[in-house]
């Protein structure tokens, strides 16, 4: 914002000034002219000032916008450093709810959206999935509009080929994928006579809730997503009778050499590799592994690449019908109040963001100009290889601006073939009818002091009792006793703080 008196977060922070009363000698009621943003970009160079689409996303905007582009490598140590100085852009993309974001934001470093966006007074900006909303906000305030991700991406990949080999029907449910995975194992699916195969391709995996096929599981039996509501009460979910049930079942895949045996050391970069050499035959992973593996068989049998890849949704368990979502966001655009120090300016930056999230900006943002790095065929965008260069400053740079919370309207790529959209089409369908059934984090917004400081620690205690458990090398006794330990470790007063602020969420 052009005229306007920078104050840095630092200050603010100090409780020497009043966030509300911040003045400039009447400057701050100044007209927008100029919305200045901080962002980070991806692509190796960043797009210039006043490149075509800053110009064309000015327009619509009704003002000039000033993007601060900074390489993403490079963008957590940014962010600290420019919120404590005193040249503080207007917006700026936060990357995640961090120790340093939650106090500052909490101390009234950031503005409080929530009622701004739920006045409906910013169409653009109401979201389409409430869960989401809740989910990145801090403690139940919103601080920020969210950067809009796929809600459910968790499939199950398997080999077509050897489904078809075994005259076996995709897996609905959890017995379905056990039995899968005992035949790919056991009954020679790719027909050579060689006992060289096993069912499930796993990796080294570290942390809770971050979408490994081990949360899948235990969702799908019931246990709930990190945390589980009981009676209004919030319990971790490896608390629960389920997760030890769900922990059972992957100890049996385990046990039974139904998973390949360096599952626990499995560099992540090399998950494809199995699958498309013929060891393993299912991947529990977002769906974007599945168009990943088919491009690979393209590559490697360009004739019958579509017969190898076969995609289901989440399963059926013991206990009911679980899927689980993602968090379903990727950090969100924050209003710091030392640039934007009043009720006036806030709405202008407000009313800016709205016309950012219409379709005509997202295809900006996420295409490019149309006709020129891409045109339009079918409903698809369609890259211009001759501007390559172009369009990939604007997926990985312009499109870190897109917010879509009230849904993405920008083209997706044109399929190359009728295969590949078919893939693509699959991938909808599933996403809307798990969606139906997800199990979203109840604790998500909530901000715990002690798991801020020691989340990792606690975590692992659990992760690293998991991984013993199903290989076999701890009992349930053993179990419990790791479980005994996060409690005495700072677990209690997780639990305590977790439920606190539970109880004063509207």
């Amino acid at each position: 914002m052009t005229l306007r008196k920078r104050i840095p977060v630092a200050v603010l922070l100090s409780g020497s000034l009043v966030l509300a009363g911040c003045s400039d000698d009447g400057e701050s009621g100044d007209p927008l002219e100029t919305l200045d943003i901080m962002a980070p970009y991806f692509s190796a160079t960043p797009p210039e000032e006043d490149d075509p689409i800053d110009e064309a996303l000015s327009e619509i905007a009704g003002v000039d916008l000033s993007v601060q582009w900074v390489p993403n490598s490079d963008y957590g140590a940014k962010t600290n450093t420019v919120l404590a100085g005193d040249d503080i852009p207007d917006v700026m993309v936060i990357q995640g709810k961090d120790q340093a974001f939650v106090q500052t934001a909490e101390a009234g470093g950031f503005w409080d959206l929530t009622d701004y966006l739920a006045s409906g007074d910013y169409p653009n900006l109401v979201t389409e999935n409430p869960e989401v909303q809740e989910a990145s906000s801090v403690n139940g305030k919103v601080y920020g509009v969210y950067r809009a991700r796929d809600v459910i991406r968790h499939s199950v990949i398997i080999r077509q080929d050897w489904l078809e080999n075994l005259g076996l029907e995709l897996p609905e449910t959890t017995d379905d994928l056990m039995e899968i995975a005992r035949a790919f194992t056991e009954d020679d699916p790719d027909g050579n006579g060689e006992d060289d195969t096993y069912g499930m391709i796993n990796i080294a995996w570290s942390g809770l809730g971050n979408g490994s096929p081990y949360d899948a599981i235990e969702v799908w039996h019931g246990a709930g997503n990190l945390w589980r509501d009981e009676g209004g009460e919030l319990v971790p979910s490896f608390t629960t009778d389920e997760w030890k049930q769900a922990l059972g079942y992957e100890r049996e895949l385990i046990q039974n050499g139904y998973v390949n045996p360096d599952y626990a050391t499995l560099d992540g970069a090399k998950w494809n590799e199995p699958f498309l050499n013929g060891e393993g035959g299912i991947i529990i992973d977002v769906q974007s592994r599945a168009a990943q593996l088919v491009d690979l068989f393209k590559e490697q049998d360009p004739e019958n690449y579509d017969q190898y890849v076969a995609l289901a949704g989440q399963l059926d368990g013991p206990n009911g019908t679980y899927a689980m979502p993602t968090a379903g966001y990727s950090g969100f655009l924050a209003i710091p109040r030392s640039g934007v120090q009043t009720e006036e300016q806030l709405k202008e930056v407000l009313t800016v963001l709205d016309k950012l999230n219409t379709k005509d900006a997202q295809v900006l943002m996420n295409n490019g100009i149309e006709g020129d790095n891409f045109t339009v065929e079918d409903g698809y965008s369609v890259d211009n290889p001759d501007r390559q260069d172009f369009t990939d400053q604007v997926t990985g740079a312009w499109a870190q601006l897109g917010m879509n919370v009230a849904g993405y309207e920008a083209y997706k790529a044109k399929p190359e073939s009728e295969y590949d959209e078919q893939i693509a089409q699959l991938r909808l369908e599933l996403q809307a009818e798990d969606l139906e059934n997800a199990v979203f984090n109840p604790a998500a917004s909530l901000v715990s002091p002690t798991y801020t400081t020691n989340g990792a620690q606690l975590d692992t205690i659990i992760t690293d009792a998991r991984i013993q458990y199903i290989a076999g090398q701890i009992d349930d006794a053993g179990l419990q006793d790791a479980i005994d330990q996060w409690y005495a470790s700072g677990g209690e007063d997780v639990i305590t703080e977790i439920n606190d602020l539970y109880a004063e969420l509207d």
